[in-house]
């Protein structure tokens, strides 16, 4: 029989009258033929509460027993969906990342997938049992709990579509599709119909909430077909595909957007060979997580650096920064950091084939009075800071200037 992963989020499973619900689709997906494997987060609100607690526990907590706390929470919602599913008439077990096993490696709190042991899963099916299967968890070498870090349980479900070769994974959730930018900062934002692995990437990582990161790249690779829809509504959602699947492709497909980041400029660094690695090095040490750089134009032996990080890892960024100055190992004569700016960027693999894609956006851009204060620039993405305050006017000038509403 066809296989298909259903992943159905936090606010898709928050209480029992939206379990039922959830359930409800799986029957129907059931009762079309297919063996279905529901991978399920824990209810809204109780992975914090959970790390509320460990934390209030102990500040400098075991990375381990962190894991063992955290994850309980996918561990009740897997066990209360099988019942359910079970009082609808569908024969279903629940299964925790080490019943499985999930093998990952021993990164506590962001561990990586080595293998997922689908024996079990698939015996189960031949039995005409469903699976409900605990996200966000698996099972270390040293046999310890771990975690996948936030947003695990869409990588879970993609890992697990990828091993037990589904038709698709579809990933239910509180929006109905993927749209051309956030609905909330403009009206004409348009749900698209299919969208290609490589833009959703760079919208994910770009501020794009709808899929994790990692779960996309994962897709990406193993060429796991994946649908993005609401829990809470039957109309048919976003495909995230091959390019190749797409008719044609536009020059834009959508904005994204990155409210809170910080610019931090690294003034008069000498300009020598091995000085990025000076700054970024410690700054990778200290668990900054940087994105845009751009390099100054050398004047008297030496050169200005910026870049753009999460405005919440400032004082990480700072710390790193001077005490690599205190060692000895990096030079400079000032430190400038902007906390009130945003990141705007668009994204299209239609680029690729289209020139002046850079130029359309700034003229948007400079009609509606926007400076931009950084510039970078990937195959199918431009990105740029600007101040914070001209966020929402910025992606409604880029969504109206690439005509974004219009279907092509």
């Amino acid at each position: 029989m066809p296989r298909l992963v259903m992943k159905f989020g936090g606010t898709s499973v928050a209480d029992l009258d939206r379990i039922r619900n959830a359930a409800a689709k799986v029957k129907r997906e059931v009762d079309r033929g297919y063996d279905v494997a529901v991978v399920v987060s824990a209810m809204s609100g109780k992975t914090n509460e959970l790390v509320g607690w460990v934390r209030e526990t102990s500040l400098l907590y075991d990375a381990r027993e962190y894991d063992a706390v955290v994850s309980s929470g996918e561990n009740v919602t897997a066990g209360l969906m099988a019942l359910t599913l079970q009082e609808m008439g569908v024969p279903a077990r629940s299964w925790q990342g080490w019943q499985v096993p999930l093998r990952t490696n021993a990164s506590h709190g962001a561990a990586r997938i080595v293998e997922i042991e689908t024996e079990g899963l698939i015996r189960k099916f031949g039995e005409g049992l469903h699976a409900v299967i605990a996200g966000f968890q698996g099972i270390s070498p040293e046999g310890r709990i771990t975690t996948l870090g936030r947003g695990g349980s869409d990588t879970s479900a993609v890992a697990f579509a990828a091993a037990l070769e589904a038709e698709r994974c579809d990933i239910y959730t509180d929006v109905d599709g993927v749209y051309t930018t956030d609905p909330r900062i403009t009206r004409k934002a348009r749900k698209l119909e299919k969208i290609a692995y490589e833009e959703m990437l760079e919208l994910a990582s770009l501020g794009a909430k709808v899929l994790q990161t990692r779960s996309v790249e994962l897709a990406m690779r193993y060429k796991v077909k994946l649908q993005v829809l609401s829990s809470f509504s039957d109309v048919p959602g976003t495909i995230v595909c091959d390019e190749e699947e797409i008719m044609e492709s536009r020059v834009v497909s959508g904005i994204a957007h990155s409210r809170d980041e910080a610019k931090v400029t690294v003034i008069g660094v000498p300009d020598r060979p091995g000085i990025a690695a000076a700054l970024f090095g410690p700054l990778a040490e200290g668990g900054v997580n940087v994105d845009m750089i751009v390099q100054n134009i050398s004047a008297d032996g030496r050169t200005d650096m910026t870049f753009s990080c999460p405005v919440d890892e400032i004082p990480r960024a700072r710390a790193a920064i001077e005490a690599a100055k205190a060692s000895g190992a990096l030079d400079f004569t000032g430190l400038d950091v902007d906390e009130d700016v945003s990141k705007v960027s668009i994204v299209g693999i239609g680029m690729r084939s289209q020139t002046g894609v850079a130029h359309r956006m700034f003229q948007a851009l400079a009609r509606d009075g926007v400076n931009i204060k950084v510039i970078t620039t990937s195959e199918i993405k431009v990105s740029v800071l600007i101040d914070r305050k001209y966020l929402e006017l910025a992606v409604q000038a880029l969504h109206d200037a690439f005509e974004l509403d219009k279907v092509s």
